[in-house]
């Protein structure tokens, strides 16, 4: 019996992750330098390298990559200040699935944009527990940020569905037990996701799932 879903945010709820990658290529191209989409779905999405490394992997001199990030995660802050775009299906599931079922949210967001970005949208008091960065001393892939969601909710894995977009987040599920569903989105649509409950096109497809698990009414 399902009686949680935990929910990735930035690229699975949020558009968030186009908007940092189109800010990135654009001071990065300040630079010189072109980044491409597959290489940052696999390499920062998937395989979770910081901004900076990738930058020394693609020549950026240290002492231009650290005050050109600086600017580019300052412009991306000031950009998620507005309304950041839901992705499809959002809404209507987690709509559709509150009061039937409990919902946490497990993102390697700090707490601050997390709030930030979701203001206009009002879909956090959805969400039972929130677990960000600022809570957990080792990120995904490691499994510490979903066991902390499972201790805040008192439940076993076996109880739990997670929903990720990308690789790193179903390594996490994954290392903590508990059964995950992938919703790539476009930029991590080119990762390999063997370990995935399921792999569906867009949020909704959960639905269907606990419907399976649980005989949820549709």
């Amino acid at each position: 019996m399902i009686h949680a879903v935990l929910w990735d945010n930035d690229g699975l709820l949020l558009d968030s992750e186009a908007l940092f990658f189109d800010l990135t290529s654009f001071f990065f191209a300040e630079a010189g330098l072109r980044i491409d989409e597959t290489y940052w779905g696999i390499e920062y999405l998937g395989n979770a390298k910081h901004s900076a490394q990738i930058a020394r992997e693609l020549g950026m001199p240290a002492e231009v990559a650290g005050p050109l990030l600086e600017r580019r995660n300052e412009a991306f802050v000031e950009r998620i200040r507005h309304s950041v775009p839901l992705m499809p299906m959002v809404r209507e599931t987690i709509g559709s699935l509150a009061g039937k079922v409990r919902m946490g949210l497990v993102t390697g967001s700090p707490r601050d944009k997390v709030e930030l970005m979701h203001g206009p949208d009002g879909l956090l008091h959805h969400f039972e527990v929130i677990v960000t960065d600022d809570d957990v001393a080792n990120p995904k892939p490691h499994p510490e940020p979903y066991l902390k969601a499972l201790e805040r909710l008192g439940l076993a894995p076996e109880e739990c569905l997670a929903v990720e977009d990308s690789r790193r987040g179903l390594a996490s599920a994954h290392a903590a037990g508990i059964d995950c569903i992938v919703v790539p989105n476009a930029l991590t649509r080119v990762q390999r996701f063997e370990h995935a409950y399921a792999v569906e096109a867009d949020v909704s497809g959960v639905i269907r799932h606990l419907h399976a698990r649980n005989g949820l009414s549709r």
